[in-house]
């Protein structure tokens, strides 16, 4: 089971199986020197806070590892390290766990795909399996489109989204607007009249919605990258 847990214990143990810290792993992958410091591990209420797909892949490269041996540290295995090449962040169904619905970005924009509270409704979903059993049971997936989130989200990228999580500021989210546009992008501030939205890619402004306009916003907690 891919918990939060064991996420996090499997990369203290692929840094210690390469004699470093969890510093000295993230910049030994490029990667900040904080990425995986204790303190951020656990947002300022306490609520989790995931590695992005992005990182690890970024660390088993740096550490020549493969996706089996990093899924053996998750389960705890005690193998010894392995010396093949490692292999890219493969898309979810490499690793399966369970299946959540999946539907494209630009369709869900239509009517019928969802219920007034942003939970997937109707016909026209089709499944994707997602690495990990301990989802809520109305999580879903959108295919990105577009270029507004790039680079943290390619065009044809998976996202896994939770319309029961509490959204905060500085969380990715979804959001779909009476009109019928689905877009991802970071909230940034929210409030009883207004809604504004940054995207991570520069040449797209930030949006400000009259929250009368929002029919949903749900937080954004897994991707294929």
């Amino acid at each position: 089971m891919l918990s939060h847990k064991r996420i996090w214990a499997a990369i203290d143990a692929l840094a210690e199986r390469n004699d470093l810290s969890p510093s000295g792993l993230a910049k030994r992958a490029g990667l900040d020197s904080t990425t995986f410091n204790k303190s951020k591990r656990f947002a300022a209420d306490g609520r989790p806070r995931w590695p992005s797909t992005e990182s690890l892949a970024k660390i088993m490269e740096a550490t020549g590892s493969s996706l089996d041996v990093f899924m053996g540290l998750v389960r705890g295995d005690s193998a010894p390290a392995d010396t093949e090449p490692a292999s890219p962040m493969p898309h979810p169904r490499a690793i399966a766990l369970s299946e959540v619905p999946i539907i494209g970005m630009a369709q869900a924009g239509a009517g019928g795909y969802f219920d007034d509270a942003g939970f997937p409704a109707g016909q026209g979903w089709d499944m994707v399996a997602f690495p990990g059993a301990d989802l809520e049971d109305d999580a879903y997936a959108l295919e990105i489109t577009g270029d507004s989130m790039l680079p943290l989200y390619r065009e044809g990228d998976t996202i896994i989204v939770s319309p029961t999580a509490q959204v905060r500021r500085g969380d990715r989210v979804v959001v779909k607007t009476r009109g019928g546009e689905v877009m991802a992008k970071t909230l940034l501030r929210q409030s009883s009249l207004m809604v504004e939205l940054e995207s991570a890619n520069p040449a797209h402004p930030p949006r400000k919605l009259p929250a009368a306009d929002v029919e949903f916003m749900a937080r954004i907690i897994w991707a294929s990258q």
